[in-house]
């Protein structure tokens, strides 16, 4: 067991029982081009968190942590995006783009496209998990409590973007399930207005699980990956 100092105090996690979510690090979210950029929102916080992510995940993997990748995706035909009759029709931004702009139909957020791609530097490694989603959610309609639940993962590192929209819907479901979700703040990033960053880690801090940072999130794996190479 390790410890993480975190608010509002620091959590115990075993970290062969615990996983990074890592949610949309996509090019549509956190590129230049990509669908939330040209949907018109800010997308100036991406390259750091991006940076904060590689140190973070790298220890992590170091200390026998499972990184387990979010991806906001669509298939060609768009069925899985809903209809008319869907909210997720009306107010999911890539729907909404695609449907503003016909051009760009089958281009946003759909499999195997640029824009539905994890970002670069941020490639998952052999052995990560791949979870496709096609609503804010990671548990709706995918195999990840599954996965959770047949690993023995109990303890969820959340990273990514967008802090008060997937990663939030995501983290809160996780709690609804009994696992113990951990945000880790200077790895994810928001849309809308910093109030909408500040209320999300707020309802965490005090009703939903733990705020911590990378630092400390290190700090605590370093223990573990020393402890494993001593043994």
């Amino acid at each position: 067991m390790v410890s993480i100092t975190a608010a509002p105090e620091s959590v115990a996690i075993d970290p062969s029982a615990t996983a990074f979510v890592v949610v949309d690090m996509q090019n549509a979210f956190a590129t230049k081009g990509g669908m939330l950029d040209l949907a018109g929102q800010d997308i100036s916080y991406a390259p750091t968190v991006i940076e904060v992510h590689k140190k973070l995940l790298a220890a992590g993997r170091q200390a026998g942590v499972k990184v387990i990748y979010l991806a906001m995706t669509y298939d060609k035909e768009l069925i899985n995006a809903g209809g008319p009759e869907s909210p997720n029709y009306h107010r999911e931004f890539g729907t909404v783009l695609m449907r503003n702009e016909p051009e760009m139909s089958g281009t946003v957020l759909v499999d195997g496209t640029w824009d539905w791609q994890i970002v670069d530097d941020l490639a998952p490694h052999p052995g990560d998990l791949l979870v496709k989603k096609f609503r804010y959610s990671g548990f709706v309609g995918t195999n990840l409590d599954n996965y959770l639940r047949s690993e023995g993962i109990r303890n969820l590192l959340f990273t990514g973007i967008a802090t008060n929209v997937c990663v939030e819907s995501t983290a809160r479901d996780a709690f609804f399930r009994e696992y113990w979700p951990i945000m880790i703040e200077d790895a994810m990033t928001h849309v809308g207005p910093e109030f909408c960053q500040q209320a999300t880690l707020w309802n965490f801090e005090h009703l939903f699980g733990w705020v911590s940072n990378s630092a400390a999130v290190i700090h605590a794996l370093s223990d573990e990956t020393k402890i494993r190479a001593a043994g």
